[in-house]
């Protein structure tokens, strides 16, 4: 396996980005706990442009500076003051693009896992962590880790697995973003 370079997220591509990020490895360290996954579904938010984004048409705060920041860096915010969800931030600076990771297949650290989750062995290891509330709560991310790199303690690895079919959809959850809510953002492969 490889860690991705910093550099190696500033692709200028959201929705590319989304696509290539399927099948990598994230991989988190806390208090000498290491867990893992790989990445099986991802969603792209496109910027200043995009009415799902939370910078949709130039909107700055305090929360989402960290997106018009260079790629290679973690945004998590509170969803519904509960689920903590964990965002790779990608581009160049001053380009704020997003892609949500929404579902991994655990790798490493599986009791560890689902001891977060709170799921038994009858639960299968590939449908542990099927949303983006889970991923995040599998692998300990959260809020508090916005703004740090992409190289430890959360870091995202190759190591040249090609997902199979990959299923191209409509981005999940997002109403509110009228006709962008229909744009083919969302990427996922059949785990089993």
């Amino acid at each position: 396996m490889t860690k991705l370079p910093l550099s190696w997220f500033e692709g200028a591509d959201v929705v590319e980005m989304a696509r290539t990020l399927l099948g990598k490895i994230i991989v988190t360290e806390f208090d000498g706990i290491r867990t893992s996954g790989r990445i099986s579904e991802t969603e792209a938010y496109a910027g200043e442009s995009d009415r799902a984004s939370h910078c949709y048409g130039g909107r700055r705060t305090a929360r989402t500076e960290i997106m018009y920041g260079p790629g290679g860096f973690a945004y998590v915010y509170l969803c519904y003051g509960i689920h903590h969800l964990f965002n790779v931030v990608t581009n160049k600076a001053e380009m704020p693009q997003v892609v949500l990771i929404r579902a991994i297949e655990p790798l490493e650290g599986i009791a560890v896992i689902r001891e977060r989750l709170g799921k038994g062995a009858h639960v299968p290891v590939y449908k542990l962590a099927g949303g983006p509330g889970l991923v995040t709560k599998a692998l300990g991310i959260k809020t508090a880790h916005t703004g740090l790199p992409l190289t430890e303690p959360i870091s995202i690895w190759d190591d040249a697995y090609i997902p199979g079919e990959i299923i191209v959809g409509p981005r999940i959850g997002i109403d509110y973003a009228k006709e962008d809510k229909d744009l083919p953002y969302r990427f996922l492969y059949n785990m089993k």
